[in-house]
């Protein structure tokens, strides 16, 4: 759990400095189908949230369920007519709440586990789901940044 903490740590601190390094058209859509540099970032924010409340959930609880429907989500946020500086203080705020969750976690919860699947049960520690979270992270911000992360 530490060096997954870490990563989101650096990533955190990695995205502020390139945002004000980078010119990116963040309200560009590739295709009217696909997100812009924007709608990634929002739906980064509702990954955020919901990733928050299972972590935080998984403390007292398990074995419950907690989906999104991310599309519609991005949507009802309405982040393409958002400041590009408002949603990225948001993402990184709600990402800096959950590495203090996830640094001072309950290592007798460590394997709670919920359901994040929408159809079938499939359920996962909050270890898997914290790797998976940063996981799902890199893969966007490659999309906006065009690096590795």
């Amino acid at each position: 759990m530490k060096e997954t903490i870490n990563q989101l740590k650096e990533i955190i601190e990695d995205v502020l400095v390139r945002n004000y390094d980078t010119k990116i058209d963040w309200a560009h859509k590739p295709s009217p189908q696909k997100w812009s540099p924007k709608e990634i970032v929002g739906h980064l924010i509702d990954s955020a949230q919901i990733n928050l409340q299972r972590f935080v959930r998984c403390t007292y609880q398990e074995n419950f369920k907690l989906t999104y429907e991310q599309d519609e989500w991005v949507k009802a946020g309405r982040y393409q007519q958002a400041d590009i500086r408002d949603l990225t203080g948001l993402w990184v705020q709600l990402n800096l709440q959950i590495a203090r969750v996830l640094e001072n976690y309950p290592a007798d919860r460590l394997k709670a586990k919920c359901d994040n699947s929408k159809t079938t049960i499939s359920l996962h520690t909050v270890e898997w789901l914290a790797e998976d979270y940063v996981a799902h992270m890199k893969h966007h911000l490659n999309q906006i940044y065009g690096s590795n992360y």
